[in-house]
């Protein structure tokens, strides 16, 4: 997987939107104002890209036990978010895209019915 492949793919989505938060090397990806993937461009550029995605607490555990690229949240909540090593190749790109995939859902679960129903 490739940053532009990542890009594309999360503002398909719906409600998607891009910034820069926190300085202009961490690409965030929110779905109606709440983040649900979090990326480092440096990380990328110098050949060790990574996300950070929002992930139910008992399955993020199964994640982190099953894969060694997969790892707590680097600094985000370690219950909530996982950090996938994309460069470490023990990750195929179509499960990287459901691991985005559930981040999204999960996100999108904690909206208000409202929001939610704006999505449709």
């Amino acid at each position: 997987m490739h940053i532009e492949q990542l890009r594309e793919y999360c503002l398909r989505k719906k409600g998607v939107t891009e910034h820069f938060p926190f300085d202009e090397t961490t690409l965030v990806f929110k779905v109606l104002d709440k983040m649900f993937v979090l990326t480092s461009l440096k990380g990328w550029e110098a050949g060790t890209p990574s996300v950070n995605l929002k992930c139910d607490p008992d399955y993020a555990q199964e994640l982190r036990a099953e894969y060694q690229s997969i790892e707590p949240g680097y600094h985000m909540s370690k219950k909530h978010w996982n950090t996938i090593q994309l460069h470490q190749n023990d990750l195929q790109t179509p499960f990287v895209i459901q691991l985005v995939d559930h981040s999204y859902d999960m996100v999108v679960k904690g909206l208000s019915k409202k929001l939610r129903d704006s999505l449709i």
